[in-house]
């Protein structure tokens, strides 16, 4: 009788790890988008205020809420990831983020756009973290050092090329497309990360030990600074 052939390990709550430069370009795509959105409305603000017929510190609020989202949500990844799993919770800010562009693109009023941007801040503010913890999963542990770096490098290169890009799309076409222009890039960056990415197991975690009380606290704080 001969030897039973070697199947591949395909125990349950182990998936088969795809390639790790692939899932470095399925999630620094969006994750990439994220920063970006951080400083690409800067240099439209001027745009903005003569649109909606406001002061410039009132458009100014179209960053500020982006960023106060942002950090609000931040604190909060790493509990969601762990509760949901990364990949679904990455997906749902992504398709946050990609939704809320839309509504900034198409926004009526100032307000409209604030709030728009606000909820872009919410899908952007989970996307570094889930980048981070999927390249660890990813990554050996003697190219740990390598995700990292690679983290880094998105987090850099995002807010760099922000203003740039922004400048260039304002002055070829309108502020409306700063956010209009994260539509096909949002749907590519989902796409690949339902295709590539796999969900590994993770830990039951339980809603009583969170601080729900800090983080609202820490939200109304940052919001009246």
């Amino acid at each position: 009788m001969g030897a039973p052939s070697q199947a591949p390990n395909t125990g349950a709550g182990v998936p088969v790890a795809p390639n790790k430069w692939l899932v470095t370009a399925a999630i620094s795509l969006g994750t990439l988008m994220g920063t970006i959105d951080i400083s690409i409305v800067n240099v439209a603000l001027p745009h903005v205020q003569a649109t909606f017929g406001v002061a410039v510190t009132e458009a100014a609020w179209t960053t500020t809420a982006y960023l106060i989202a942002l950090v609000v949500i931040l604190p909060l990844a790493g509990w969601l990831g762990a509760a949901f799993g990364r990949k679904r919770v990455y997906q749902i800010g992504l398709g946050v983020f990609t939704g809320a562009s839309f509504l900034a693109g198409v926004a009526p009023s100032l307000p409209v756009l604030i709030a728009a941007r606000a909820l872009q801040g919410l899908g952007a503010g989970v996307l570094g973290p889930m980048e981070q913890s999927i390249l660890r999963e990813t990554f050996p542990p003697k190219q740990q050092g390598l995700a990292t770096g690679l983290y880094g490098m998105v987090l850099l290169v995002g807010p760099t090329i922000g203003p740039l890009l922004g400048g260039w799309i304002t002055d070829n076409y309108t502020w409306r497309w700063i956010f209009f222009i994260n539509l096909p890039v949002g749907l590519l960056a989902s796409t690949m990360v339902a295709l590539i990415i796999r969900e590994g197991p993770r830990a039951r975690t339980q809603l009583a030990g969170f601080d729900f009380v800090g983080i609202g606290l820490m939200a109304a704080g940052l919001a009246a600074s």
